[in-house]
């Protein structure tokens, strides 16, 4: 398939700028993910690589060849909206043959792509359907199936499963995955939700504001954020975060709450006795202690979601979320006594958000 560079990558659009020299590489057969809040640039990136935003400063690279002035259309690039684009008054077949018929390829050629395709996406029985008579998952497939027929170097995938319903959403997540799997093919995915970003790809890549700020695969980037934007975007419920003050003690480094708690944390790397630090702490690390043996929670929301329980209160005035997978019967007003996982706890410097604990 491809091997993708990025380098040192600018976009603007007149004065202002919208990509900061964005720099990194996705390699042969690799699904990488394009993940960050709306506006953070990952659309305007993907569009880059498929030729239809221009480059204002650095390079792209397909397999070691530059592509910065390329036509789309050369670049043998095959693109996923996140609208479908389908043409409404062709059958599927015709909107999977389109492309193929533009490039003039012969017809038993077509065929033979069009009848593999529709096998692997299991649209046999819809090839002769119009696009309003597909559900949105069929439609959805239909648009991989335009790529897929393209045999192209590489993938590029706009929020494809945005327009669907939830339960679709995760039957669609598994079959792009399976899709990928048995393809091998180069793929770059881009989404505004974190979820499909950590269940997809092999490598995440995770943007704000025109910048990476951390590239790494999902359980990387999910226990060892590199800062607290990072740890709180990544996580649902996300993770907990608690100011505090970085003390060091007869040898021991601990972070002291405003109320005077404090609690031991391990593997921190620099930071200065009294800076002002951030306690991070996901849901699922923090335990329910014997009684006055941890810190005190004064439960204000329960939420049962099936076969967990989240239960929402406040330490110090900041609001956190427990996520419990033992069942157990607590209402508002009820306090509960928490003790956290030291292991799985981060620390991040309060100014710079950069986390202090050892990779």
């Amino acid at each position: 398939m491809a091997h993708i560079q990025i380098r040192n990558l600018v976009k603007k659009f007149g004065d202002v700028e919208i990509l900061h020299g964005v720099d990194f590489e996705i390699v042969d057969q690799e699904l990488v993910v394009l993940v960050g809040p709306s506006g953070c640039g990952k659309t305007t990136l993907l569009r880059m690589i498929a030729g239809l935003e221009d480059v204002t400063g650095g390079e792209i690279a397909l397999d070691g060849r530059v592509i910065n002035h390329v036509r789309e259309k050369d670049r043998d690039i095959a693109m996923v909206f996140q609208n479908y684009a389908l043409y409404p008054h062709m059958t599927v077949y015709n909107n999977m043959s389109f492309s193929l018929r533009m490039r003039k390829v012969p017809k038993p050629e077509q065929q033979r792509r069009i009848r593999w395709v529709a096998e692997v996406l299991k649209l046999e029985d819809y090839l002769d359907r119009y696009p309003r008579q597909l559900s949105g998952g069929q439609r959805q497939r239909v648009a991989m199936g335009r790529a897929l027929v393209r045999e192209p170097m590489a993938f590029l995938l706009d929020e494809p499963l945005s327009n669907l319903d939830a339960q679709l959403r995760v039957e669609m997540r598994a079959e792009i995955r399976a899709l990928h799997q048995r393809l091998k093919a180069t793929a770059v995915y881009v989404t505004h939700d974190q979820v499909e970003a950590m269940t997809l790809a092999d490598r995440v890549v995770i943007m704000r504001d025109g910048y990476v700020e951390q590239i790494g695969t999902p359980d990387v980037i999910y226990d060892r954020p590199s800062n607290s934007f990072v740890a709180g975007f990544i996580g649902s419920p996300a993770m907990n975060m608690l100011p505090g003050h970085l003390r060091r003690r007869d040898g021991k480094v601990l972070v002291e709450f405003a109320g005077g708690a404090d609690t031991e944390v391990q593997a921190v790397q620099g930071g200065e006795d009294g800076i002002p630090v951030v306690y991070g702490i996901r849901p699922e690390d923090l335990h329910i202690a014997d009684e006055q043996d941890g810190w005190p929670l004064t439960v204000e929301v329960v939420e049962m979601t099936g076969r967990e329980i989240e239960i929402y209160g406040r330490l110090d005035g900041v609001r956190i979320c427990v996520l419990l997978r033992e069942r157990r019967r607590l209402s508002p007003g009820d306090t509960v006594w928490l003790r956290p996982d030291g292991a799985r706890a981060h620390v991040f410097q309060a100014d710079t958000g950069r986390n202090l604990v050892a990779a």
